[in-house]
């Protein structure tokens, strides 16, 4: 078999339908994802794992949902209270088949700094260790799905190519938010230009 990995991006209550920050149709991936899982030689799945007074939020800074604040020169999007530590909506889907996961990782769990991407949190320099992991079992191709697209599974897939993995997103594997308008539509053509490879999973060599 390659020494193929597969992400699975925050595929959490809290990012479904029902949830406190849901990507819309973001439980319908799940039948997908289980259903590619046994194509891989490793399975990860991330949690955002936040405290409660989490940076991330709205409520820690007495503003709106979708305001932007600097904190340590980082731009910071706020949401709403989401994916806290023990709870039930950083609880992963009980749809997903997680006898095939080989790893689960936890990140945003540091009270002051966001963590999009699984590889690296948002000051782009705190590493997850992530990429030590994949490379010590020599991986070399790591296919990225998940929620939500134009967030945590972008920033997730520019770390990997970064990382020196050769990385593909499956399309039909992810939603996104596309907040603000577009972001799809730009986060797609940007991974499209630095190579990584966008395909449906039936594309899965």
């Amino acid at each position: 078999m390659n020494q193929n990995a597969l992400i699975i991006i925050d595929l959490q209550n809290d990012f479904c339908p029902g949830g406190a920050l849901p990507v819309p149709e973001g439980d319908e991936i799940i039948s997908v994802i289980n259903k590619i899982m046994n194509r891989f030689y490793k399975v990860v799945a991330t949690q955002d794992w936040h405290p409660e007074n989490h940076i991330s939020f709205a409520s820690t800074h007495k503003k709106n949902v979708g305001d932007v604040v600097e904190i340590n020169g980082i731009k910071q999007i706020l949401w709403p209270k989401h994916c806290v530590q023990g709870s039930y909506g950083a609880q992963l889907h009980k749809e997903l088949d997680i006898r095939k996961v080989d790893l689960i990782l936890r990140k945003g769990t540091n009270p002051n700094i966001d963590s999009y991407s699984a590889f690296l949190e948002n000051d782009k320099k705190t590493q997850t260790g992530l990429h030590y992991w994949l490379k010590g079992l020599k991986i070399k191709k790591v296919y990225i799905c998940g929620l939500a697209l134009d967030y945590c599974v972008y920033y997730s897939a520019c770390d990997a190519k970064k990382f020196g993995f050769e990385t593909y997103v499956l399309l039909d594997a992810t939603k996104g938010v596309d907040v603000p308008k577009g972001n799809i539509e730009k986060v797609l053509k940007h991974m499209r230009s630095i190579g990584i490879k966008i395909i449906n999973s039936n594309k899965i060599k």
